[in-house]
């Protein structure tokens, strides 16, 4: 779309649009979405029908309800990721878990796809962090344009720098008596 097709949607879409990049970057949303996808085809193959010509095959296993409960729980881990994202961990887990066991239950795990989707699902469920406000960043040491870091003074050779309460160590081992905090054996 072009910048004037853009203006033409109206105030209130584009909102709409701001409003859901803002709520998809505070969450696994990508993670959600590949395990919810995931889920589909685990469920969907146990229970379907394929017609080729004149000839209909069905692909009903005795691991159809498996299959079934598999499916649902990735759809269930899916939608967790997205409403609670701070059990992202065990969502993605669960989801990485449940896609190794629907290789054994469900058709390969959907004839691979599935299996695909929901491991990738639960790798980025678990790999994705919340980001921190971008105004209160920590300074990088000056890397960045109008960095007011300021640099520290080098040692003064001679000087002794003593800290408070540095002596207060029972071990025997400070910066003063030049052990530097290693212990002597012997």
């Amino acid at each position: 779309m072009s910048a004037e097709a853009h203006a033409g949607l109206g105030p209130k879409l584009g909102h709409m649009r701001q409003s859901f990049r803002g709520w998809r970057g505070q969450r696994p949303f990508w993670g959600g979405l590949l395990s919810i996808l995931g889920g589909l085809p685990i469920m969907y193959f146990p229970y379907a029908n394929l017609t080729l010509g004149n000839m209909t095959i069905k692909m009903a296993t005795t691991a159809g309800a498996g299959s079934l409960i598999i499916g649902v729980l990735l759809v269930v881990l899916g939608l967790t990721m997205w409403y609670q994202p701070h059990s992202r961990v065990f969502a993605g887990v669960a989801a990485i878990l449940l896609a190794l066991v629907s290789l054994v239950v469900s058709n390969f795990g959907g004839f691979v796809i599935g299996f695909l989707l929901a491991l990738i699902g639960g790798a980025l469920g678990i790999a994705w962090a919340p980001g921190g406000p971008q105004g209160d960043s920590p300074a990088r040491g000056g890397d960045e344009a109008g960095s007011t870091d300021t640099v520290a003074a080098p040692p003064i050779a001679g000087a002794t720098y003593r800290v408070a309460g540095a002596n207060d160590d029972e071990s025997g081992t400070s910066p003063d008596n030049g052990t530097n905090g290693r212990h002597r054996a012997g």
